[in-house]
């Protein structure tokens, strides 16, 4: 009888241990084909952002051969066309990019689904192999010896326990990797859900962009009335008012800046422990156009020596460290560009370029975060200045009198 008893035992016992028996073979084959479908998916959404990206670099190229041709009205509208383009594949390229985050994170919770069930399998295993452990630990020396007819029975029930107790110990460890995967499967579907809301944040941007690129090229017809000659008239005008300006800022910050550290004003006034990082001046981080941007549209003419950072007309604009205005240029109409500077300590000075409203005055001093004025650059508006595609905030750092690269000094504050 106990015989029969400890083959029925071992034959349950056999039955648990396979665990791919004690969940539906079917669910899981048809979960593996599915995952097997995305992978698919996965691999042709990639190769067609490859091929975009291909298309882009492309269109990149064929803007810089228009560069190096003279400017004239067509061909800075080729420009335009070609910016307009190459935003267009861009923006593909990020819907693209979005679908195969969707289609890795819906493989992932797929994935994760298997491995719990496999968890949830392996914990059952483990805690029968348990209970036929703390079964045999409670008998006594003499209850095992009188259970078996024959010593062979007896030496394969020990051979057999022995076994338990290693599949014990494996189980164990199959556990702890399971659940080690398991985890490193859920880290990886948040960083790609992240990634995907970031990524939908760029893809509105990249929009705003291409709507800017097809309203910057009806303003310039528009402006120049498609006349070669109106257009090289508007283009020196513009050559005329950035040298203007350029000299401008040199002579008022030195000149300034020598009276402010004449009175000890700058160092005795600006942020304590100024450690030269500063802080964003507009809500937004989306740059639309870098320091010295070889893609920005106007560099055949004038090196871009800031960061164009997207703000909508009328956003508030604050100071990005403590300081005094050294120069605060109110303009009348759309012609004209306005801008405030600001003049910090350790011979940095910061400027704001395309503002609609100032609402500071020259010499005054302004702390760290306070609103010195309000965004513009929207085509036609008061300050914007010639040529512009849409709203947006010009911000230029300088370390003595030099522009460096603002996105080297900016506060990280976004991550």
């Amino acid at each position: 009888m106990k015989k029969i008893l400890f083959i029925a035992i071992c034959l349950i016992l056999g039955f648990v241990f396979k665990p791919y028996l004690t969940f539906s073979a079917v669910d899981n084959e048809n979960i593996n084909t599915e995952i097997e479908l995305l992978n698919k998916q996965i691999a042709e959404k990639k190769a067609r952002v490859k091929r975009l990206e291909e298309s882009i670099a492309q269109v990149k190229k064929d803007i810089n051969a228009k560069r190096l041709e003279a400017t004239s009205l067509k061909n800075q509208i080729a420009i335009l066309d070609n910016r307009t383009t190459q935003i267009e594949l861009d923006i593909e390229a990020t819907e693209e990019k979005l679908d195969t985050l969707n289609l890795e994170i819906t493989a992932l919770e797929m994935k994760i689904k298997l491995q719990e069930e496999d968890i949830k399998r392996q914990k059952e295993m483990l805690a029968e192999l348990i209970r036929t452990i703390n079964y045999e630990a409670d008998k006594s020396y003499l209850e095992v010896i009188a259970a078996y007819d024959n010593f062979s029975d007896f030496y394969n029930r020990v051979q057999y326990l022995q076994v338990v107790e290693e599949d014990l110990g494996s189980n164990a460890k199959s556990l702890r990797l399971a659940k080690e995967s398991l985890e490193e499967k859920k880290g990886s579907t948040e960083e790609r859900k992240e990634s995907y809301e970031k990524l939908k944040v760029s893809l509105d941007e990249k929009k705003e962009d291409y709507e800017e690129q097809i309203f910057g090229k009806e303003n310039l017809l528009f402006q120049t009335k498609s006349s070669e000659m109106t257009f090289q008239a508007l283009l020196e005008n513009l050559r005329k008012q950035y040298q203007e300006i350029e000299s401008e800022i040199a002579s008022v910050e030195r000149e300034v800046r020598n009276k402010l550290e004449a009175q000890n004003k700058l160092s005795a006034t600006t942020d304590a422990n100024f450690d030269g990082l500063f802080s964003w001046p507009s809500q937004s981080r989306y740059v639309t156009s870098y320091f010295h941007d070889p893609e920005y549209p106007y560099r055949h003419i004038f090196e871009h020596n800031a960061i164009d950072i997207r703000a909508g007309q009328g956003t508030p604009i604050k100071a990005a460290a403590s300081g005094y205005v050294g120069r605060a240029r109110v303009c009348s109409s759309s012609s004209c560009y306005s801008y405030v500077m600001l003049l910090h300590s350790d011979n940095f000075s910061t400027l704001y370029g395309h503002l609609s409203k100032i609402i500071v005055s020259e010499e005054q001093f302004v702390t760290r975060g306070d609103v010195i004025g309000y965004s513009g650059g929207t085509p036609g508006t008061v300050g914007a200045g010639p040529f512009v595609t849409g709203p947006h905030l010009h911000f230029e750092i300088r370390k003595n009198g030099i522009p460096v690269n603002p996105l080297n000094y900016l506060a990280k504050d976004w991550e």
